[in-house]
């Protein structure tokens, strides 16, 4: 229960994050956004570990592997969202953040072999590929505008996502670290990172208000420190593929957020491409099986 409860409020807090970097870059850059957002959830989950004692690796491999982690789960697809968001709504950024379980199956799959797709799962990435173009709608698109770059952008982060699931399972995951420390290390050496990259990303005019401010110290404090705790906590429980269905709740708070706070409108092909990319992730995850029931009641049949 308290695993379920923790993945809720992921998808909630995580959903609403697309609003908050849309209102963060009316008064600062993207670069700026995410840096705000990684320094702010580094200072949150430091916090967080001097109360509860918690103590950093000493292996120099596996602060190797946070380095990757910081790299592909957090520097990239933190810019390249944020990136993104200039060019398209909250709400399409949200709904493109839905694809993950896709990418997800995919690569834990292919690249680092910790799980296997069974026929429905296939079917479900399949699916979920046709549910992407739809969501695209290639038969409108006339030239590279920044709309267009904008989508690709949120699809390459959602493939970091991807590579990131699967390369946690096989490399960090299963080792004796409280899912804490596994959060500040992630999250800390990316905000490291990127207080490195701060002369070439992040400088820049800043113009603050209230909005403003508050929406950065949500999206750092709650979306990338107290939440990573609990996204450490499921993977452990449930696995890669299943921890990324939270998914299934970010876009539905990222679109209801954007129309009532934002006023954004949606064409009708983005969200029937979103629940076709729905009804591919249900398959993905065996929420819904055509196949592999079958194949069992077979087997369970007496001869």
């Amino acid at each position: 229960m308290k695993v379920a409860l923790q993945f809720i409020a992921m998808g909630l807090v995580w959903g609403a994050s697309f609003l908050f970097m849309k209102v963060g870059l009316e008064g600062v850059s993207f670069g700026q956004v995410v840096w705000a957002r990684l320094v702010f959830g580094a200072v949150t989950l430091a916090v967080i570990a001097i109360i509860t004692r918690s103590r950093l690796p000493r292996e120099p491999i596996v602060w190797l592997h946070f380095l990757v982690v910081a790299i592909t789960y957090c520097v990239i697809p933190y810019l390249l969202f944020a990136w993104a968001e200039q060019y398209v709504s909250s709400s399409l950024a949200s709904i493109y953040n839905a694809v993950t379980p896709i990418t997800t199956a995919i690569l834990v799959t292919a690249a680092f072999r910790v799980e296997r797709l069974n026929r429905d799962q296939v079917l479900g990435v399949l699916i979920g590929v046709l549910g992407v173009v739809i969501v695209v709608g290639p038969w409108q698109i006339a030239a590279l505008s920044g709309s267009v770059w904008g989508q690709l952008a949120c699809l390459g982060a959602v493939t970091c996502y991807g590579f990131s699931f699967g390369y946690i399972r096989r490399f960090i995951s299963h080792r004796a670290m409280p899912a804490t420390t596994i959060a500040v290390m992630n999250i800390g050496v990316a905000a490291a990172i990127m207080v490195v990259l701060t002369p070439v990303i992040a400088w820049g005019p800043i113009t603050f208000s209230w909005p403003v401010l508050l929406s950065l110290l949500a999206l750092g404090a709650l979306g990338t420190g107290v939440v990573y705790i609990w996204n450490m906590n499921v993977l452990r429980a449930w696995g890669p593929t299943a921890t990324s269905g939270v998914t299934y709740v970010t876009p539905v708070v990222g679109v209801a957020l954007g129309i009532l706070v934002l006023g954004e409108t949606l064409s009708w092909n983005e969200p029937v491409g979103a629940v076709v990319v729905l009804a591919g992730i249900l398959l993905t995850q065996q929420r819904v099986r055509l196949f592999t029931r079958r194949q069992a009641e077979l087997v369970d049949e007496p001869a």
